[in-house]
């Protein structure tokens, strides 16, 4: 299956993310053994881009972005769904006033 996002082709997932996101992965997932002054530089970035108007939709993406690759991979992530209890009615007695 070929992903093409913004006319450019992703080979992996993570491009895929990248593509469509219009940001590394790295910035908020960060990478592994860095240090406390990398992290801190790093969610600094990041804040300084969700406060830009043009990213103001970043956030609900990447909550789009995650439950479509848990739903997309349930298996993965051993996902059930989940069933919504039989609303109870309840009765009422005596008369209204």
């Amino acid at each position: 299956m070929k992903y093409i996002v913004a006319g450019h082709e992703a080979t992996t997932g993570a491009e895929f993310a990248e593509l469509a996101l219009g940001t590394p992965l790295e910035l908020w997932l960060g990478v592994e053994g860095e240090s406390a002054e990398e992290c801190a530089a790093r969610l600094d970035a990041a804040r300084d881009i969700l406060s830009d108007p043009e990213f103001s939709e970043l956030p609900d993406d990447l909550i789009r972005l995650a439950a479509r690759v848990v739903e997309d991979h349930s298996d993965l992530f051993n996902v059930v769904p989940l069933v919504r209890p039989a609303r109870r009615r309840v009765t009422r007695k005596g008369v209204a006033a």
